[in-house]
């Protein structure tokens, strides 16, 4: 683990110290990026830090919180101990973006900022230096560019997610996406302007087109085959990406795609709440988790626990909202991947036991679930839906239905608002509520348990994108804000 982590690092620092804004570079950067991926040995040792920096970016409590925390699945619990005990206080690292009131100068997003095209650059690297290599076969070499391409294009369409509004925001698209880079800075200054989305989107189906294309059927990286791209789970992404664009016929034979040629189908209604709540495994329906990372005595410094466990001794800061636990029917077996935990709470001034429910999903060694088969069928069904395939879109929702045990849907006319519905229900915690809201221009509306200065937003509003660093804009003179920051 720290071996990985000191191939990042070098790769870091003699690319760009930081990729983010486009423009600083270390002299002599050349010669030592050329002995450090000169074969393939350093290759895949550079690819394998890669993906140890994209778990880190996607785990970061800012981004793993972010849509549920926004969009009203989740609240905080009190403080434990103290003076402050049985206070309920925002947790710092995300207090202003709950609030909606982040500001460009001390954004609390810079991080992700940074990291995400440090991890850009990273890829692009790889893609630079891979087809040289003289010990790799083209199988081999197409395998790499694969990999290195869906991240690229991952990392690219998360920050879309953060810093543009949703691709309908305008009739064709033509407000701000980002700084779609596909090049490393190696030499000289560049001062990038941010693609329009559409164009933004054009690039990154482009990238997982091309990245699909490459895969092999045989993994060059050691370790657990879930936490690594390969050929499903980047069309998974794919087929999310159309979803998001609402090209709803490519969505639809994407996601079907994927449910029916990816091996990965969805776990039966008697192993449901098990497979979830096994330690240190994904739930097998998971087309890719990203693994946990350990250090050399096998011991996890942090996971998703980190923000969602609960033991007899300790609780985490995040847990599900009732606007989110009384969503579920008492049949839902979704319902039992809840833990009612009494938690001594200040209430007018006196503490009190009040309980909070936290979820079983990430809890032990719990890593970041980035695609499941469960969320391919919730997109087929939406899909299908905008195609006016009715009956096949219910027939979808009802498959995720039946195996929670939950009542069936008997007819199609609020279908649309039914499969939303389902997708906050199944897909809760996992990064999604907020942008599907966005996506379906829906307001926030957040009722139990918000502390925050703003508890709903009306849809259109600026505040649905997050403002670029001042440090980056100050960079970067073509770099353009975001409109009310």
């Amino acid at each position: 683990m720290n071996y990985l982590k000191y191939i990042t690092i070098i790769i870091l620092i003699f690319s760009l110290q930081s990729c983010s804004d486009f423009l600083e570079q270390e002299p002599g950067t050349q010669t030592s990026i050329d002995e450090l991926l000169q074969n393939k040995e350093g290759v895949l040792k550079a690819l394998k830090g890669l993906y140890v920096e994209v778990e880190a970016n996607v785990r970061s409590e800012r981004f793993a919180v972010y849509s549920d925390l926004q969009g009203g699945n989740i609240k905080f619990t009190p403080t434990s101990s103290g003076s402050s005990r049985g206070q309920i206080t925002p947790a710092l690292n995300i207090r202003e973006v709950y609030s909606f009131e982040d500001t460009a100068d001390n954004s609390n997003f810079k991080s992700f900022y940074d990291a995400s095209y440090d991890i850009i650059n990273q890829a692009n690297l790889i893609l630079e230096y891979t087809p040289t290599l003289t010990d790799a076969t083209e199988a081999e070499k197409n395998q790499i560019k694969a990999e290195a391409l869906t991240i690229r294009a991952y990392a690219h369409f998360l920050l879309s997610q953060i810093y543009s509004q949703n691709y309908s925001y305008t009739t064709d698209a033509s407000h701000l996406g980002i700084v779609y880079s596909r090049e490393s800075i190696k030499t000289g200054i560049k001062y990038p302007k941010r693609e329009t989305l559409a164009a933004t989107y054009s690039f990154i189906i482009e990238d997982l087109k091309t990245a699909i294309s490459n895969y092999s059927d045989a993994s060059l990286m050691t370790g657990p085959s879930y936490s690594y791209f390969n050929r499903n789970n980047a069309k998974a992404l794919l087929a999310r990406v159309y979803l998001y664009k609402k090209d709803w016929t490519n969505a639809y034979e994407t996601a079907n795609d994927v449910i029916t040629n990816s091996g990965i189908t969805l776990v039966n209604t008697s192993n449901f709440v098990t497979q979830w709540t096994q330690p240190d495994l994904p739930i097998s329906e998971a087309l890719l988790e990203f693994s946990v990372p350990k250090d050399l005595e096998n011991t996890v410094s942090s996971s998703m626990s980190s923000y969602f466990g609960v033991t007899e001794n300790n609780y985490a800061k995040y847990v599900a909202s009732n606007d989110l636990y009384n969503l579920y029917e008492n049949t839902d077996l979704r319902k039992q991947l809840f833990i009612g935990t009494n938690l001594s709470t200040l209430v007018n001034g006196v503490l009190v036991p009040v309980n909070y429910n936290f979820t079983r999903k990430f809890q032990d060694n719990a890593g970041y679930v980035a695609f499941r088969i469960s969320e391919m069928y919730l997109i087929r069904a939406e899909a299908a839906l905008e195609n006016n395939k009715p009956d096949l879109a219910m027939a979808d929702v009802n498959t995720i239905r039946a195996r929670a045990k939950a009542s069936l849907l008997t007819n199609t006319t609020n279908l649309k608002e039914d499969i939303l519905l389902e997708r906050r229900k199944e897909l809760c915690f996992e990064g999604h509520l907020f942008f599907d809201l966005a996506r379906n221009h829906k307001g926030i509306t957040r009722n139990d348990g918000c502390i925050s200065t703003v508890c709903s937003l009306t849809y259109p509003s600026l505040k649905y994108v997050l403002p670029i660093p001042t440090f980056n804009i100050n960079l970067n003179e073509n770099l353009q804000q975001n409109e009310s920051y």
